[in-house]
């Protein structure tokens, strides 16, 4: 390989880190500029395409994010300025505005992404289509990625997106900072995004690594930011309480290999104690309201986890009883797997099983490959290995990241030969 082929690896790789790392910050700052998403998405893919010659030729930067940031603001202005000597010169052909783009207000949101994510969690969108827009656009997630948490097909996102952003355009909502009284009505589909953001970084859909702890830190900044916006709400206190007390356990998951370690066989005494302690009393905090939602239930749960003097330790009765009042809260299928596991270790595997048969039957999580994995662990446990070797095979079939395939790969092997 010659040189300049070198220098142009070092500028791809330069540019798809940029991509990975900053996307979020250029889109959320052009979009600022810019007033419009389609707009802003336009500039900031042009931003990056234009990083490739000019860092190829003048040198990486060395702030990527605010070379890319400044490129992307600059074509925005100049398609805007253009627009407006279009305007200028045939007013009779252009219809005035509607809308008003108002000025965003800094001190209300601190953040670029916060104010995006509030932007696009309108209201006008359904539910699906306001968290899906957001993950793609905002938070750079992959539509494959988003797709996976939604438990549906990567063209049916795709399609879901685009119908989302044409009624951004069509509806003619503005890029602004939503009032007070607006900020209640989007807080659950932004709670929404932003743990969905953790999930993609706490357990990576695809790649080498288990953990992405950009996306991770990404997530846990914003909620932090969010803390301080809205520091009455319960579910904002839930949300950061469990994002801590999950997060806790970051640097035992993998062991020095990088290989998927299970909670029982994690070190504990590594686990970050400053963490868990805020968490424990954000979830306090959560209940004292009397209003307490799916984040502060799930924090619950991952607390009683986190403080456990051991896995044999954990409270498993009250585990079940949450999950239970989470169920009635948000009667999600992949809160009721979740179930069927502190199911298998209060009532053994054998009752777990039946509400797995259910959960297949309901077909609501086909293409989710816990579900599986799940169903192979207790057929593991009730040492009914060919069954459970299937049902490795089928999670094997579904799972992309590395390291859960290494590790479903070494169970499988062991329900395979139990004498190696």
């Amino acid at each position: 390989m010659s040189v300049g082929d070198n220098a142009a690896t070092a500028v791809e790789r330069a540019v798809t880190d940029a991509h990975r790392r900053e996307w979020a910050f250029v889109l959320a700052a052009t979009a600022r500029v810019a007033g419009d998403l389609d707009l802003a998405e336009e500039c900031v893919q042009d931003a990056y395409l234009a990083a490739l010659d000019a860092w190829a030729r003048d040198g990486i930067p060395r702030k990527p994010g605010a070379w890319l940031t400044t490129t992307a603001k600059r074509k925005a202005l100049d398609v805007l300025r253009r627009e407006q000597v279009f305007r200028a010169k045939m007013p009779l052909l252009v219809e005035p505005d509607e809308v008003a783009m108002d000025e965003p207000d800094d001190d209300a949101i601190p953040d670029d992404r916060l104010r995006l994510i509030f932007t696009c969690c309108h209201p006008a969108l359904a539910r699906q289509a306001q968290v899906a827009l957001t993950l793609r656009l905002v938070c750079g997630v992959g539509t494959g990625d988003i797709a996976k948490a939604f438990l549906v097909s990567e063209p049916t996102m795709a399609a879901r997106v685009t119908r989302a952003k044409k009624k951004i355009s069509a509806a003619r909502i503005p890029y602004r900072v939503p009032d007070a009284g607006e900020l209640p009505e989007r807080l659950d589909a932004v709670l929404t995004v932003i743990h969905l953001l953790y999930t993609t970084g706490h357990t990576a859909a695809s790649g080498a690594d288990l953990v992405r702890a950009d996306v991770v830190g990404h997530a846990l900044n914003l909620t932090r930011m969010l803390m301080a916006l809205m520091p009455d709400e319960p579910e904002v206190r839930g949300l950061l309480a469990l994002l801590l007390l999950t997060d806790a356990r970051r640097a035992t998951r993998t062991d020095a290999r990088g290989r998927l370690l299970r909670l029982e066989d994690q070190d504990r005494s590594a686990w970050d104690r400053a963490a868990i302690e805020e968490g424990r009393d954000l979830v306090a905090d959560a209940f004292r309201t009397g209003r307490v939602g799916r984040y502060a239930l799930q924090a619950a749960i991952a607390a009683l986890h986190a403080t456990a003097d051991s896995y044999a330790a954990t409270d498993w009765r009250r585990i079940l009883r949450l999950y239970d009042d989470l169920l009635k809260v948000w009667p999600s299928p992949v809160v009721a797997l979740n179930r069927a596991v502190a199911v298998s270790m209060v009532h053994g595997p054998q009752a777990a099983l039946d509400e797995i048969e259910a959960l297949r039957q309901d077909g609501r999580l086909n293409g989710y490959h816990y579900l599986p994995a799940v169903h192979a662990d207790l057929l593991r446990r009730l040492d009914r290995p060919e069954e459970a070797a299937v049902a490795y095979r089928a999670a094997l079939s579904l799972a992309d990241n590395e390291a859960e395939r290494e590790f479903l790969a070494a169970r499988l092997a062991e329900v395979l030969d139990p004498a190696s």
